[in-house]
């Protein structure tokens, strides 16, 4: 039996925001980068050009924007609240990964980044 798995992903969303555990972080932003793969098993085949039957990347985006916009200390909680978002949404979703990266973080780095990633796979 033939079985298909749809990828729809959003990535190298550049955002400036204001997360990080330390008060300068907090006060002076930094730049990340947010990449977000979501993945739907055996959908609806899309040959008639619909939109509502695929996951809408601008929705995606929408909901990352909402959540870089509010600052948190850890981008543990920015990436969870991100996934747990896109679930609630998206009923339809099997999978889903997000990952975000901040642009020289503040340990000494040169031109480093920090990388946060969460992976969810339903149990169906």
């Amino acid at each position: 039996m033939e079985q298909y798995k749809r990828k729809i992903a959003l990535t190298n969303a550049r955002f400036y925001a204001y997360h990080g555990y330390y008060h300068e972080e907090q006060m002076l932003g930094n730049e990340f980068f947010l990449d977000i793969i979501c993945f739907v098993s055996n959908p609806t085949l899309n040959t008639d050009d619909n939109l509502v039957k695929t996951i809408n990347y601008e929705e995606l985006y929408r909901i990352a924007k909402e959540e870089m916009a509010q600052p948190k200390k850890l981008l543990e909680t920015v990436v969870d609240n991100i996934l747990n978002s896109i679930k609630v949404n998206f009923h339809e979703v099997n999978e889903i990964e997000v990952s975000l990266r901040k642009s020289n973080p503040p340990f000494g780095g040169d031109a480093a980044t920090a990388e946060v990633s969460l992976y969810w796979q339903s149990g169906t």
